[in-house]
Order: structure tokens, then C-alpha cells, then sequence
């Protein structure tokens, strides 16, 4: 059975090809060799300002350069995220991005007296992509994920994603040929999956 995919790329650098750009490529191939429908969006093309006040992000309007990407995210079924981890996160302008378009009244909505009651993307799953320049084994065991942790907790299970998968893949900066075509097929084959 098909499944509507949204593929979420967050490193932040548009100018040059990275590996998070070739595994999403790769994860985008595998899903629509298989028939899955794919949207993409590149969260470094887009301009748009950042959140500054609560204010602003319960009842400033979303810019307008972010609206396709709003409908994408309301579309999809399964959500997939890649980025670097940049001094142990997700980089500012993924976080930036996330900011602006889980927004009340779309990532979730008020209910009774409780302004965060009802979760507004419920239905949905994901998988979150991380590249690192550290061992994978290092980040998940020793700094226990923490910021793949909070991703999944605090953002995305908040508003209703789930079941919500991992994929880290470390030592980046060792990666030679045959390493990278192993995760390029494993990507591959999670996106025939919709995984």
C-alpha cells in the first residue's frame, strides 16, 4: 500500500551536495521505485524569519514562504528527517523552521481549558536521519541521544507523530566508498518501505 512521504532536509547548507543530501536522495528513490508519493522540502531554500516572542508564534501570521511546506507536513503520512548533528543538535535553522510551522491551531490545538490538548498531526510516523562526526554507538549510549531524544519527545511526539524511528550514522568524516554505498542502500530500501 502506497503512502504519502514528506522528506524534511534540514542541514542547512544549499550551496553544495552533502551526505545528508545524497541519503535523502537515496530514501527518495527506494519510495518512489516503489510508488510511494514524495514531497520534499529543503528547509536551506527557504527565507523566512525567526520566531522572537510567544506572542509572535501564537498569533503572528506564518510567512508566506513557508505555507507550501505547512500544507506538505498536513499531507503527508510519514515524515522523514535528515540532518547533522551540529554541537549536538539539530542545526539552528531546522529548529528555526520547526518553530514556525508547529504553530497553534495547526500542530495542535486548544481543547477545553488546555491550549495544548488536542495533538494536531496525529496519524503520522516518522524517521529522523542524523549524521555525525562522532560514533553513532558513542552518541546513543554514552550522550544517550539526547538531542534525537528531545526531537522525538518534546517536538514531534507533542503534536501527535508516532511511531517515530532512528537512523544515526557516525564517523562521517571516515566515511570512504564502500561505507557510504551501505547507508545509501539502506536508506534506499527503508524508503521502498516507507519506513
Amino acid at each position: 500500500m502506497s503512502k504519502r512521504i514528506l522528506i524534511l532536509q534540514g542541514h542547512p547548507d544549499a550551496l553544495a551536495p552533502h551526505l545528508c543530501h545524497a541519503l535523502a536522495q537515496a530514501y527518495r528513490d527506494g519510495a518512489e521505485q516503489e510508488g510511494h508519493s514524495v514531497r520534499m522540502v529543503d528547509v536551506a531554500a527557504l527565507d523566512f524569519p525567526l520566531l522572537r516572542t510567544q506572542a509572535e508564534w501564537e498569533h503572528g501570521e506564518l510567512p508566506a514562504s513557508l505555507l507550501q511546506a505547512q500544507q506538505d507536513i498536513a499531507w503527508c503520512e510519514h515524515m522523514v528527517f535528515f540532518f547533522p548533528l551540529w554541537l549536538g543538535d539539530m542545526p539552528a535553522l531546522l529548529k528555526g523552521f520547526l518553530e514556525q510551522v508547529a504553530r497553534p491551531g495547526f500542530a495542535f490545538k486548544k481543547e477545553g481549558g488546555n491550549p495544548f490538548g488536542e495533538k494536531g498531526l496525529t496519524g503520522r510516523s516518522a524517521r529522523v536521519v542524523v549524521t555525525m562526526g562522532m560514533p553513532a554507538l558513542l552518541y546513543r549510549f554514552f550522550f544517550r541521544a539526547h538531542s534525537v531524544r528531545s526531537l522525538e519527545r518534546n517536538i514531534l511526539g507533542f503534536v501527535g507523530i508516532a511511531p517515530i524511528h532512528e537512523t544515526l550514522i557516525g564517523l562521517v568524516g571516515n566515511l570512504d566508498e564502500v561505507g557510504a554505498l551501505k547507508h545509501l542502500a539502506k536508506l534506499r530500501k527503508l524508503g521502498s518501505q516507507a519506513s
